[in-house]
């Protein structure tokens, strides 16, 4: 059985998980009105595994004897100006999750709750590889400044990173 107080708080993730995959998915979109058709797919491919981990959690807080619950969403920006503002956003909201991630640890150890706490070491270390693609990411468009050849190459060549992501992701299943 989940406390009232974990049980609360994993609720608060699984909203932030949904707007997160709505994070990703408004970048996506963004980015494919602005003829940026890798970035899009990259952001689509993650908006959709943000899903994913909403989902894993709504199943484990019922599984558990809780109640998930669907709340309503922050609805995310739709303007970033320039592709690097929008990965500046993309890494800090990265660094919220991963901040949030690290409260419910904290959490799940107050509780005395080792079986969630368990169960959030997978999120942990995904925060960890999100964090460290989207430091990646910004990097290399800051790198790159305003040189649109180098823009080109960073589309084409994100689209890779997706293809490479995908590829890993069903090597470790």
């Amino acid at each position: 059985m989940l406390s009232k107080r974990l049980e609360e708080a994993l609720n608060k993730q699984i909203r932030i998980e949904a707007e997160s995959s709505q994070v990703y998915l408004s970048m996506a979109s963004w980015a494919e009105v602005k003829g940026l058709e890798g970035v899009a797919g990259f952001m689509y491919g993650h908006a959709d595994e943000e899903r994913m981990h909403m989902l894993k959690l709504v199943k484990y807080v019922n599984e558990r004897g809780g109640h998930a619950v669907v709340s309503d969403l922050k609805a995310p920006e739709t303007e970033f100006g320039t592709l690097q503002k929008m990965l500046q956003k993309l890494f800090e909201h990265e660094v919220f999750v991963s901040q949030s991630i690290n409260e419910l640890v904290h959490i799940t150890l107050d509780e005395k709750d080792y079986a969630t706490h368990n169960f959030l070491q997978w999120y942990v270390a995904e925060q960890l590889e999100e964090e460290a693609l989207a430091r990646t990411v910004l990097d290399k468009i800051n790198l790159i400044g305003d040189d649109k050849g180098g823009l080109y190459l960073f589309d084409r060549d994100i689209q890779q990173l997706t293809v490479e992501s995908a590829a890993s992701d069903t090597a470790g299943e």
